[in-house]
């Protein structure tokens, strides 16, 4: 549930009857694992996904039934331990199963909504009729652009969308503004790699990403980066422009061991050229590298799981768990 705090909260605000549908467990295999959440109100208006649409009805029709009778309902969608379908769904088109609790959302949600909105992270225990179902959302991973151009501006909307916290940064006052830069959290107007250097709380689920082009300042802020504890550093260039910064980099001390860590030229090849597919690749990289993954197309992966565990950046969903109260 905590994933959707940015639309559960304007429904409390309003007073809006809303209930959530949220999967307690998954037997087998299921398109989103254990803590997704599907949100309903009275009024039918659907937030939110379970399973990526192949039991959403049913969902929405227990999510509603908890809202008309103010009870907790719980279901299982999907298949049973002994293979049959259960009569409430036609099954999961993955062959698995997801139990599920529907319980309507109240105030007492709110502080942790409002932190998950915030993206930090928070924990929520919920008593629901002799048991708890307790929430955990792990604060939101950071993107960190310096440079403010047209690619930042695309980064920052695709990084934002993939649920990154962002920061934008860039000395140009003219470029780094809030108008340019919706979706961030911050934009800051500094030279990025003093910025970068006055964060105390980079750690591995940090990405920095170098978008200057300006050897001026994206020299000083790889160093910095490189030598900071996140996880992932990347600069835009072309290949002459790589090999001549690195040169630089080697230069201005920064070690081969250190230069190993950059990822450059940035992104993925999808075969895009615009900013904003130039913004996708970016993020496909960062996403790859979190989970080292290999980023091959997921038909030639054979017999291997399509949902892995997830690598040390947490999935949307978080975490929950289940116990008696």
């Amino acid at each position: 549930m905590l994933e959707l705090a940015a639309d559960l909260l304007p429904l409390l605000d309003a007073g809006t009857p809303v209930a959530a549908v949220t999967v307690t467990r998954v037997v087998r295999s299921a398109p989103r694992g254990v803590g997704a959440t599907l949100a309903v109100t009275r009024g039918a208006r659907v937030i939110g996904s379970i399973s990526g649409g192949c039991v959403e009805s049913d969902a929405v029709m227990l999510g509603l039934d908890a809202l008309r009778t103010g009870s907790v309902r719980r279901a299982r969608f999907g298949f049973t331990d002994d293979g049959t379908v259960t009569p409430i769904a036609a099954g999961l088109a993955c062959g698995g199963a997801v139990d599920v609790v529907a319980y309507r959302v109240d105030e007492a949600a709110r502080p942790a909504l409002e932190a998950a909105r915030a993206g930090r992270a928070t924990t929520l225990r919920l008593d629901l009729d002799g048991e708890a179902l307790v929430l955990r959302r792990a604060a939101a991973a950071r993107l960190i652009i310096l440079g403010a151009g047209e690619h930042a501006a695309a980064l920052c909307r695709v990084g934002a969308a993939a649920g990154f916290a962002v920061t934008v940064c860039d000395e140009w006052a003219l470029l780094a503004t809030r108008e340019r830069f919706p979706e961030a959290r911050d934009v800051v107007v500094a030279t990025p790699h003093e910025h970068l250097a006055s964060l105390t709380d980079l750690d591995e689920r940090t990405a920095v990403c170098v978008l200057t082009h300006d050897q001026r300042l994206d020299v000083p802020a790889l160093r910095v980066a490189l030598r900071s504890p996140a996880g992932f550093v990347g600069a835009m260039g072309a290949r002459a422009t790589v090999a001549r910064r690195a040169a630089l980099l080697r230069t201005a001390g920064v070690t081969d061991a250190e230069l190993s860590r950059l990822h450059s030229p940035l992104g993925l090849d999808l075969g895009g050229a615009s900013p904003e597919e130039t913004a996708l690749s970016v993020i496909a990289e960062i996403v790859a590298s979190r989970n080292d993954a290999d980023a091959r197309p997921l038909r030639e992966r054979g017999g291997v799981r399509l949902h892995a565990s997830a690598g040390p950046w947490p999935s949307e969903a978080g975490s929950c768990a289940v116990r008696s109260a």
